[in-house]
């Protein structure tokens, strides 16, 4: 097989296909700084302030950034370029001029080595601001009102993610969390009717829009992992193994049906021994990656605190144990 590029690798997992080596990615990277001595997330460049630069300024800032991501994630050898950098922003359906202009720019120098990713999800989330008594009681005694809810977040994110697509976003991160610990934060019966539809929509338009699909969840999803499936994403991510996730038992069940992205322990990375993290590693590896589909991660992202020689050691194990 002739050598691949990462975003054929990507592509080709995301398929359930066997690429020439498993591919690598995040939602996020935070690290930059320790490890590159670079700041994705200029001060001057957020929200507030990139207003104010003049036109020549901000077209300047602009390119260094785009020239800094791509520096960062070629060394990391992402398949997939998480598009959380920090410089103009998304609100609702609307992505501002920089953003646009940075997918873009990134996308460009890429030169066609690698996908963009962005947030794209629109469906109730564990962590609603609503706070989960109050959505309980919606369940009980507004049924009618949660569905007009859902459709109406649904509606918003399925036009905002033509917008994504449209400004050269590839891949479509769906990250809303539905568990803790201890399961999902509705019964499956109850999921099955206040989300499934309402997510199974929101990849379904994506995929309309060209983008590839990777459906994102912390806590413990098997209760509702043939739900998750059902939807049809390309992928499922982050398979929390703190919360008992195991990515063998989930290959076994669905990896014939979704890809699977994760689940390096990220506690045993901040905190864990090395043999632990190893262990981690090298699990998920031997484990997830016969038969393709498979796209080796942490179970959440590398944050902020994390040493960055830790980080490190789990790619010096996925380049050791990378190659099919």
């Amino acid at each position: 097989m002739n050598a691949m590029t990462p975003k054929e690798r990507a592509i080709a997992a995301l398929n359930l296909q066997i690429p020439d080596q498993v591919p690598t990615f995040e939602l996020g990277f935070t690290l930059a700084p320790e490890m590159f001595g670079i700041n994705l997330y200029p001060p001057d460049l957020n929200r507030e302030v990139i207003g104010r630069l003049s036109a020549a300024d901000k077209d300047r800032r602009l390119n260094e950034v785009a020239k800094d991501i791509i520096k960062v994630f070629e060394a990391l050898d992402y398949c997939i370029i998480p598009g959380h950098f920090g410089a103009g922003y998304v609100d609702g359906t609307f992505i501002s001029p920089e953003r646009k202009f940075l997918f873009n720019k990134v996308r460009e120098l890429a030169n066609g080595q690698r996908l963009i990713g962005y947030t794209a999800d629109g469906t109730f989330a564990i962590s609603n601001r609503s706070g989960i008594n109050a959505f309980a009681y919606r369940v009980a005694n507004d049924p009618k009102g949660l569905h007009a809810e859902a459709k109406q977040r649904m509606d918003i994110a399925i036009e905002r993610n033509k917008n994504l697509a449209e400004a050269g976003v590839e891949v479509a991160f769906l990250c809303a969390d539905y568990c803790n610990n201890s399961g999902p934060f509705l019964s499956p019966e109850m999921f099955e009717e206040f989300i499934q539809p309402y997510l199974a929509k929101i990849i379904e338009e994506c995929k309309k829009s060209g983008m590839y699909t990777i459906k994102h969840s912390d806590g413990n999803i098997m209760p509702i992992l043939d739900h998750l499936v059902e939807c049809k994403p390309h992928a499922l991510h982050s398979l929390d193994p703190m919360t008992g996730v195991d990515i063998k038992e989930v290959k076994a069940r669905v990896g014939h049906k979704v890809a699977l992205c994760g689940n390096v322990n990220c506690a045993v990375l901040q905190s864990g021994t090395d043999e632990e993290l190893i262990a981690s590693a090298e699990y998920c590896l031997t484990h997830a990656k016969p038969g393709g589909g498979y796209i080796f991660c942490t179970s959440n992202l590398p944050f902020r605190g994390i040493p960055p020689h830790r980080y490190q050691m789990i790619l010096d194990i996925w380049k050791r144990m990378r190659n099919y």
